[in-house]
């Protein structure tokens, strides 16, 4: 199946690539105008003609002392500091430096040397060479100075706009740890993963997306551990992308992933800083999108969607007890309506009598099929979950719980559905809120309804033949080059039983294997603590590498 989806993947694909070249009219439309001018009349005009008659677009003419050079600032009102540009540019300029001891040497061939060394009190100051790539600076919050007669031009870093402050996550609540979660600011982000990771190491790498939107994306890793092919492969499929706007990181994270048509999550996004520099140390890459808290994280697996960030800070045993009720609880979630309807149908045999007659009694008098009453009762639930979620903040989990309960109790005294019923879509709800990811849980929520088809027509045959054709579909996914399923597919026994259950954190030696790092050993060799089959392994490998070294 997997193989299927690539197949379709790569028709669309090329399909894409046979599209018809762009007119002549349109390749016009799209190229920049002539911005070599260092005429700054004929600039400023070529400005207005570019970007308008936007009332936010601020052009400051004004001359040095004595009127001898002119110069002109661009700014985009609303996303700079209009105080810095006042004290830190326009002020050394009429009345500084400038101003008193080079009122008679400035001209228009040293202005730009003498403004550059004796008005760069600002924390950012940069240039470039044509209109074009100063027109991108400026509107992204930058301050352009223009001189008269100069081809070069100077580029303040003046960015200031509103922007929400740092809160606790809103979809990854813990009860224990960092209360801390990213923002829509970019840079407010960086700094939130320099604080935790105070490495030379860490590198944060600047694309950018979207030909109109001009996004900013960051990939964040550490440079002595990271996959450099896996990290090669997510720098050529985000160049790869060519479209007009990434509002988003679920927009970049529909672009890259390796299977479109999967219905499973292949890419990992958290809005946890705590998670994201976890996942950095483990060496995963990180990729932010500005104007989104919600980072993705590359390479992933499907076990990662079943952990939360909590099951990390308590004891061990604590965690691995949460971790193993979450897995329970996704098995709840996919079968238990399937079941349910299947040996309803099918397999009456495997009840107790007296439950069967409890059941049989309870059904007596509904007009509908199992199957209906099922679809019915699952739907109506999707609903209310999905109405509880748009409604405000306030009154969104009491429309959910409360319409839950009415309708749920209504149903049954107007004799539409039994109590079995009610009570297992019930369950089956309040097993998929103990998936930690919201984009794993939806998955299971969707597969319910074949299943539930399945089970209706052939029994518990046709549940099992549901869950293969799943099982199978997981197998044949990748995120990245490693396999949806690791550790259980390809994987050792060492990161397998790390997956199911959270050993103490002085046995975790080594990060996961297949993710291929260039450095495999998390921390020193615990004394106390038993040498795995593996360790042993990577033990021996490290030492060959050593002595291969040295002998070099």
């Amino acid at each position: 199946m997997a193989n299927a989806f690539t197949f379709l993947k790569k028709i669309l694909i090329r399909k894409k690539q046979s599209l018809p070249p762009q007119t002549d009219k349109e390749e016009a439309a799209q190229k920049p105008e002539n911005d070599d001018t260092p005429v700054l009349s004929e600039r400023l005009a070529l400005i207005k003609k570019r970007l308008g008659e936007s009332n936010d677009v601020v052009i400051r003419e004004f001359n040095t002392s004595r009127d001898r050079v002119k110069l002109a600032l661009l700014f985009i009102d609303g996303l700079v500091d209009k105080k810095l540009i006042n004290d830190n540019i326009i002020q050394p300029i009429l009345s500084g430096t400038i101003a008193h001891d080079y009122a008679e040497k400035i001209t228009a061939d040293n202005a730009f040397e003498l403004i550059k060394k004796h008005v760069a009190t600002a924390s950012e100051l940069s240039q470039v060479s044509n209109l074009t790539q100063a027109i991108k600076m400026v509107l992204s919050g930058d301050t352009a100075l223009f001189i008269d007669g100069e081809q070069r031009i100077l580029i303040f870093g003046t960015r200031m706009w509103e922007k929400r402050s740092v809160d606790e996550p809103v979809t990854e609540a813990a009860v224990r740890g960092p209360r801390e979660g990213f923002t829509e600011t970019m840079r407010i982000n960086t700094s939130l993963l320099r604080r935790r990771i105070k490495n030379e190491n860490l590198r944060i790498e600047t694309m950018k997306a979207g030909r109109r939107t001009a996004t900013d994306i960051n990939l964040v890793y550490i440079n002595d551990i990271v996959n450099m092919d896996t990290l090669a492969e997510v720098r050529r499929r985000i160049a790869a992308i060519d479209t007009d706007a990434i509002l988003e990181s679920g927009y970049i994270e529909e672009y890259i992933e390796d299977v479109p048509f999967s219905i499973f999550p292949q890419i990992e996004h958290t809005e946890r800083v705590d998670k994201a520099a976890a996942a950095i140390l483990e060496g995963r890459i990180l990729v932010m999108t500005d104007n989104t808290p919600f980072m993705l994280i590359i390479p992933t697996s499907f076990f990662q969607f079943l952990q939360a960030s909590e099951d990390f800070y308590e004891r061990p045993f604590v965690a691995t007890f949460l971790q193993l009720l979450r897995l329970f609880a996704l098995n709840i979630a996919l079968i238990l309506p399937a079941s349910y309807v299947a040996v309803i149908n099918f397999h009456q045999e495997m009840l107790p009598t007296s439950l069967l007659l409890n059941i049989a009694a309870a059904r007596e008098g509904i007009p509908f099929p199992a199957l209906a009453e099922a679809l019915l009762m699952e739907s109506t639930f999707e609903v209310l979950r999905e109405a509880g979620v748009r409604l405000p903040k306030t009154v969104g989990q009491a429309v959910s719980i409360v319409g839950g309960l009415v309708i749920g109790d209504a149903a049954i005294r107007a004799g539409l559905v039994s109590p079995g019923m009610v009570i297992v879509v019930a369950a089956t709800a309040i097993s998929t809120f103990a998936i930690p990811a919201f984009n794993a849980s939806i998955s299971l929520r969707i597969l319910r309804f074949p299943l539930i088809i399945l089970g209706a027509v052939m029994g518990l045959y046709g549940v099992i033949f549901g869950l293969i054709i799943i099982l199978i579909h997981l197998a044949g996914l990748q995120s990245f080059g490693v396999p949806y399923l690791t550790p259980l597919v390809h994987g050792t026994a060492d990161d397998m039983v790390k997956t199911l259950i959270r050993p103490p954190w002085w046995l975790y030696t080594f990060r996961p294997r297949l993710l291929n790092l260039q450095q495999q050993r998390r921390q020193a060799m615990n004394i106390w603590a038993p040498t795995t089959p593996f360790e042993e392994r990577e033990l021996a490998h490290e030492q060959t590498s050593e002595q291969d070294a040295g002998e070099g």
